[in-house]
């Protein structure tokens, strides 16, 4: 059986977002917010242990993301589980070099602060539930998109039957193998960066002091996260080859290779948690936009997880977005998605430059550049202008960045 959905008969169409991920949410709570009516189609159920991305990882959320979740009510229901981040400490496995950053010295509380996705996604949830202009479809399924004169017509499977729906704004925020992104015959630039990620939860034997920890090696880099109780989030990378083996390795050979990578500083690390590996690549969208579609989060730009930019990169999208449409008659113009690629660029090109260059130039086995990295290192602690340039873009304030993500916390 066939329907309408009941949004596209109540006067403005509806903002179709395909995904309903921690970008996709994010979206669709912005534009509520904005009084913009919107439907949001998700292949999982609207349940925390069913949405992929509401998973084990430990996100380190960027000072200006938590500003823009607080902006649109989503951090009152996760700040109680969050750690803050008030220290980085940054070196190179066998090399002299570290960067040394501390939230007094930049004026702020925190840098930023650690979250385990599952956390976001219940709290996502629960804002998602408060929602008045928003339509939900979950679990349901995108079967088809067809152009129309004023936008796309797609097809949606649910339980209940299949609905079609006229949208003037299609957003892709459907991940890294977007079918939105696919449909809209925009190709993506791929690199596989032979790597597996392991994150798990650990227990250091000194107190982490809220102090987030990023070494890199030839193997790839590894970091440990605070988290409250004194546990640290561990993020542990390992050659593709090797993925195998370190996941069929029991607790105590797990946490020797941990020991071992990361270091001492914490003292002996104990007490690892549930191990989850994730496969590394490197996936750009070529285009941003098309005919009133745009593509925001990992559908646009899947980064490496050095540096943890993903998810803070994604929000940025979606609340420039957001900001965009909320003040716009038509929500899928031309000139309103040329402008939304225009303020994402330098933002998007600049993140995914500096996580591209990290890993390639961090963790490349090269032992000409061990001095040169290193001096780079010395340099960055011990000069305060490039230090605030570069603590400033690690908090998310790059460019023209969406005004939600703009200081409100102390």
């Amino acid at each position: 059986m066939t329907t309408s959905s009941p949004l596209a008969a109540t006067g403005r169409p509806p903002v179709l977002i395909v995904g309903g991920g921690l970008v996709g949410a994010s979206l669709a709570i912005a534009l509520d917010a904005a009084g913009i009516e919107a439907v949001m189609v998700e292949a999982a159920a609207p349940r925390i242990g069913e949405q992929p991305s509401y998973d084990e990882r430990n996100l380190a959320l960027a000072r200006a993301t938590v500003n823009g979740l607080a902006a649109i009510g989503v951090w009152p229901h996760v700040s109680a589980q969050a750690t803050p981040i008030r220290h980085i400490h940054v070196t190179r496995a066998s090399e002299f070099g570290s960067v040394r950053m501390d939230a007094d010295r930049h004026g702020v509380d925190a840098m930023g602060w650690t979250l385990p996705a599952r956390e976001l996604g219940a709290g996502l949830l629960r804002r998602l539930d408060e929602c008045r202009h928003l339509k939900r479809l979950a679990p349901a399924r995108l079967e088809a998109l067809e152009p129309t004169s004023s936008g796309w017509r797609a097809r949606i499977s649910t339980p209940d039957g299949v609905t079609e729906l006229d949208t003037p704004l299609l957003v892709g925020a459907d991940g890294t193998t977007s079918f939105v992104r696919d449909r809209l015959g925009i190709a993506a630039e791929r690199h596989d960066y032979g790597q597996t990620l392991f994150v798990c939860t650990v227990t250091p034997e000194r107190d982490h002091a809220h102090r987030a920890y990023e070494r890199f090696a030839d193997d790839g880099p590894v970091a440990l996260l605070p988290l409250s109780g004194r546990r640290c989030g561990l993020v542990l990378t390992v050659p593709r080859e090797e993925a195998d083996a370190v996941a069929s390795l029991d607790d105590e050979a797990f946490i020797a290779l941990a020991q071992q990578r990361f270091g001492w500083r914490l003292g002996r690390l104990s007490r690892p948690g549930r191990r989850h590996p994730y496969a590394i690549q490197r996936v750009a969208a070529k285009e941003l936009i098309g005919p009133r579609a745009v593509l925001v989060g990992n559908a646009a730009q899947t980064v490496h997880p050095i540096g943890a930019q993903g998810f803070n990169l994604g929000l940025r999208d979606a609340l420039t977005l957001a900001e965009l449409v909320a003040d716009a008659d038509d929500p899928g113009s031309e000139a309103l998605l040329e402008r939304y690629a225009a303020r994402r660029a330098a933002d998007r090109e600049g993140t995914m430059t500096m996580s591209h260059g990290l890993v390639q130039l961090a963790c490349l086995a090269q032992p000409l550049l061990g001095p040169l990295r290193s001096m780079a290192m010395l340099a960055f602690d011990r000069l305060p202008p490039l230090q605030r340039l570069m603590a400033r873009r690690g908090m998310g304030f790059r460019s023209e960045p969406p005004r939600a993500v703009l200081e409100r916390l102390p």
